[in-house]
């Protein structure tokens, strides 16, 4: 089975997600190009799958750098931006359902879990 390449991965998060940026929620058209951002980072062994990645726009994207998603999720809050909590979730939900199913992502997987976990603490606390 052949992976979409980087272009189609950021067309389908669009078509997904809709048009705003996950952490700034700043719309992404002519003025505020798109990028693709790894919510698991690679460098922490995220792959680059579609359900592991979202548009972002490029300040968010530069910033984050190679910081957890709950990091820079808080770090956003405390900006004054309004990240999308509710998507962030569904990424990650998906992205551990992806893994289950195809397998590996052997490194990933503890990160992955870190941030699912921090982000239903942060949710309970929240209700």
């Amino acid at each position: 089975m052949r992976q979409p390449g980087r272009s189609e991965r950021l067309a389908a998060a669009h078509v997904r997600d809709g048009a705003t940026c996950l952490w700034c929620a700043r719309p992404l058209d002519g003025r505020v190009p798109a990028t693709t951002d790894h919510v698991i980072p690679k460098v922490r062994g995220g792959p680059s799958w579609l359900e592991n990645e979202v548009a972002a726009c490029g300040r968010c994207n530069g910033e984050r750098g190679h910081r957890g998603a709950v990091d820079w999720l808080e770090e956003c809050e405390r900006r004054g931006w309004a990240p999308d909590v509710e998507r962030l979730a569904r990424v990650l939900d998906a992205l551990a359902a992806a893994i289950d199913a195809r397998g590996g992502q052997r490194r990933a997987r503890p990160h992955l879990d870190a941030q699912r976990r921090r982000l239903a603490n942060r949710r309970r606390a929240a209700a």
